[in-house]
């Protein structure tokens, strides 16, 4: 569709402004974000964000990946109140996976063909960086054609306090042992006042974007994540996105950018969970504030497939991983898993063309 065409459907409204600053291509300050936030015609914030996804990606196409998630250990002592999934150190349920268990859940991934493995666990103190090294290096032995995109900024940071070295030190081991790439979880909310909050011990808001800083510095591409609606404010979540962006300029290291809500069941912290307007409404803004992200993926596991679909309406791009295995959010009672085929079938009754990619967002076969 015309650029031209999408620039007509927004109609003369209160946010004309910040809607001329889009079509423009002139960044959104802070107050833009917190004002569109506070727009109530979700209508008009998602013809900007598809405005911006067809200026950044001009055809019809809806990329995803075949993957799998293994959390290789459920034990972490940091006891975020907003998780279900952890288990404390020596609390009866806790886990880690053997080498052969992991392999047996990598090959049925490679089976139905299958290249990523999402691969995320606890903060447990038992494991020092030998561990991981160990781990990746005999993955990548056995299957050398997959990718490991492994181990958030929450498990990076646990790693290199426990073994005693640097940040940099840490991911250029781990990426020697075989990393590809680096997630974006545990980014919740990039404020002190969120995180202070909902996960007192674990990284402040500042040491999880330094360790994306050095994952780029070295090589490491990554993703970006928010978690909203558990405590934070409108404020919050703007200002989370523009210190995304801030780093996005200095590192250009980001490739994806992925929102979902909080999953309140069973947790501490308790409380509701959000809409799937108010899900539409932070993708939408997320697309127009993150102008030099490439992608945004959408969160279908979180919201269901059919919100999933309509989210490429909002700015997103790519449908994401078809998971295989989810552990996390399941167990807070999140539970929607997509097979291929309906994947496809989702993005084609879209309007849209389906095409695998890798983690770096290049296509395959």
């Amino acid at each position: 569709m015309a650029l031209i065409e999408k620039e007509l459907t927004v109609s003369t409204s209160i946010i004309d402004d910040i809607a001329e600053k889009v079509y423009a291509g002139v960044r959104l300050s802070y107050n833009d974000g917190v004002r569109l936030f506070n727009h109530s015609n979700i209508v008009e914030i998602a013809a900007l964000a598809d405005y911006v996804r067809w200026k950044k990606h001009p055809e019809p196409i809806v990329t995803y990946i075949v993957g799998r998630n293994v959390n290789y250990t459920n034990v972490c002592w940091v006891r975020c109140s907003f998780c279900n999934f952890y288990r404390k150190p020596g609390e009866e349920g806790g886990y880690v996976l053997p080498k052969e268990q992991i392999y047996q859940k990598i090959q049925e991934m490679v089976d139905v063909g299958g290249i990523e493995v999402l691969m995320q666990g606890g903060l447990n103190p038992k494991l020092k960086i030998e561990w991981y090294e160990d781990l990746l290096s005999s993955i990548m032995s056995k299957f050398p054609n997959i990718i490991l995109h492994a181990f958030s900024p929450a498990e990076l940071i646990y790693i290199k306090n426990i073994s005693k070295i640097s940040m940099a030190e840490t991911l250029s081991r781990l990426k020697k042992a075989g990393l590809h790439s680096v997630p974006g979880g545990g980014a919740e909310i990039l404020t002190d006042r969120v995180r202070q909050h909902i996960s007192p011990y674990k990284d402040t808001a500042e040491e999880w974007l330094d360790c994306m800083r050095v994952a780029h510095q070295v090589g490491l591409p990554t993703t970006a994540t928010m978690m909203y609606g558990s405590v934070d404010t409108f404020e919050d979540r703007v200002e989370h996105l523009i210190k995304l962006r801030d780093l996005q300029d200095e590192t250009g290291g980001f490739k994806a950018f992925i929102a979902w809500n909080y999953q309140p069941d069973g947790t501490e912290l308790g409380g509701h969970r959000a809409t799937a307007y108010d899900y539409l409404r932070t993708i939408a803004i997320s697309r127009v504030m993150l102008d030099n992200f490439p992608n945004l993926q959408a969160s279908w596991v979180t919201q269901g497939p059919k919100i999933g679909q309509l989210s490429l309406r909002y700015g997103v791009n790519d449908f994401g991983s078809t998971m295989m295995e989810e552990n996390v959010v399941s167990a807070a009672g999140c539970v929607f898993t997509v097979p291929i085929e309906e994947i496809e079938r989702l993005i084609a009754d879209a309007g849209y063309t389906a095409r695998r990619r890798n983690t770096r967002y290049e296509f395959v076969d």
